[in-house]
């Protein structure tokens, strides 16, 4: 190389640092079915959860944030439209996002900072299945998914091959968790010419349930509290709404996990998972703060929905209440006051235009989603906005600060006050003293519904059976 030639390198080099200094880094870190169960949201006493926790102490934890679909395919699709399901059709497992003609008429999240000029770049469940391949460029690959999976299972339930929990296998570093997280560390620790966009998505604490033994010992399986449940939670429940949650559903039910003395073990191994997945994120946090990106970079960590562990007598997601809907959701990043805390509505389906807005790029006026900006500026700022949930058309929920509303396919409804009955165990649908709070938030229900596109999988049979039945 000569003189001219190596001039001419160092000077594309600083034009491409000050580049970087000019536009915000992104970093990701979306986490499969966590629920409220992690330190600063309380909702289990016995989680160990120090790394999120350290996290949301940098910024801004939103404590009443809602995916826009209580399962995997529909929640991620959304979050990366910034489209309701309503609104796309994608209200399940299947299909595709490049089935759905409205869908494919907005830019997706991570094609739009490729548009911008970053590097863009993910590993692990950031996205549905193969969606990852289509719509992750420089896809580093889910390392086994949810694997590795035992010759035999070793639970008792004989369902679903991945409904099974224990100690297995015997290392970390044999869970794609780990896998995910160490590419991650390698990517925060490369010199980028060019200002990035990462994701690194982790498959715990979705089942298989499982983790390496020294994870279950954090939580001996004696001293684990079970959630606080009510015996007879559903008596004032539509019969539409008990089989939209448990009709063609794969997941145990909860009299076989009574009968079968497994509610225990299920939770330990939740708590377990929970705790491993929050080392993984630790890494990679603590990777970026060793970093020269650490002042230039937003961290947004989130869960694609919420998880039952028995609360309204049932386990998994597919459900518009607070366990299957509510998920964590944390902001870190250059200009926002550490340790804040929103209780206003967020969505995942923000997620987009926040970033927009924070990296200082130009907004998209297709998008549905609301920016948080206003909210990461200020808490308790002004916040009209209310958030929704669905599962299938009719099905939906609307969730403002305090309050709850449910509204089913067959016309029956549920409204929950969170300030007197956080765990949504009273029905106050037909209370006279709500009425006025009731229609506000029937006037939020969605405008139209798209028709159901996809077929076969276990959302469209439920939705199709509990259809049958109204």
């Amino acid at each position: 190389m000569n003189k001219t030639q190596r001039l001419l390198s160092l000077l594309f080099l600083l034009i491409g640092l000050q580049l970087q200094a000019e536009k915000k880094n992104v970093l990701l870190i979306p986490i499969d079915d966590l629920n409220d169960w992690i330190g600063v949201l309380g909702g289990h006493p016995q989680v160990k959860t120090p790394n999120i926790d350290a996290l949301a102490a940098k910024g801004t934890l939103f404590t009443n944030a809602h995916c826009q679909s209580p399962v995997c395919n529909p929640s991620r699709a959304s979050m990366m439209t910034s489209l309701y399901p309503e609104t796309s059709g994608i209200y399940f497992l299947s299909p595709p996002i490049k089935s759905s003609p409205v869908s494919m008429k907005n830019t997706l999240l991570t094609q739009r900072y490729v548009d911008e000029g970053y590097y863009v770049a993910g590993a692990g469940k950031i996205m549905h299945g193969r969606e990852n391949q289509t719509h992750i460029p420089n896809y580093a690959g889910s390392f086994g998914g949810f694997g590795p999976l035992p010759k035999k299972k070793i639970g008792p339930f004989v369902g679903h091959k991945l409904w099974d929990w224990g100690a297995f296998p015997e290392k970390d570093k044999d869970m794609p968790d780990f896998q995910t997280a160490a590419w991650g560390v390698n990517q925060l620790s490369k010199k980028h010419d060019k200002p990035f966009f990462l994701a690194t998505g982790f498959f715990r604490p979705h089942v298989p349930q499982y983790a390496p033994q020294k994870w279950f010992d954090m939580y001996p399986l004696d001293e684990v509290q079970l959630p606080k449940v009510k015996a007879d939670d559903l008596k004032n429940i539509s019969k539409y709404a008990t089989n939209l949650t448990r009709l063609e559903h794969v997941a145990p039910t909860q009299e076989w996990v009574s009968k079968s003395d497994q509610w225990k073990p299920l939770v330990q191994s939740y708590l377990a998972c929970v705790s491993f997945v929050d080392a993984q994120v630790g890494k990679v946090v603590k990777a970026l703060e060793n970093s020269p990106y650490k002042d230039n970079t937003y961290i947004v960590l989130y869960s694609d929905h919420g998880f039952h562990l028995g609360e309204k007598e049932r386990w998994a997601k597919r459900s518009l209440w607070e366990d299957g809907a509510r998920v964590p959701m944390i902001i870190v990043g250059p200009g926002i006051k550490p340790r804040q805390v929103c209780n206003k509505p967020a969505q995942l389906l923000d997620i987009y235009p926040t970033l927009l807005e924070l990296t200082g790029h130009k907004a998209d006026s297709k998008l549905e989603g609301k920016s948080l900006v206003p909210l990461l500026k200020d808490p308790d700022a002004d916040w009209p906005h209310m958030a929704r949930t669905s599962f299938g058309p009719g099905n939906y929920a609307i969730i403002s600060e305090q309050f709850r509303y449910i509204h089913y396919n067959d016309g029956s409804e549920e409204f929950y006050d969170h300030k007197k009955d956080p765990n949504e165990w009273d029905n106050q649908i037909n209370n006279p003293e709500y009425l006025s709070v009731i229609k506000e938030h029937r006037n939020h229900k969605p405008k139209s519904f798209h028709k159901i596109l996809g077929k076969g999988s276990t959302g469209h049979k439920s939705f199709t059976a509990s259809e049958a039945l109204k």
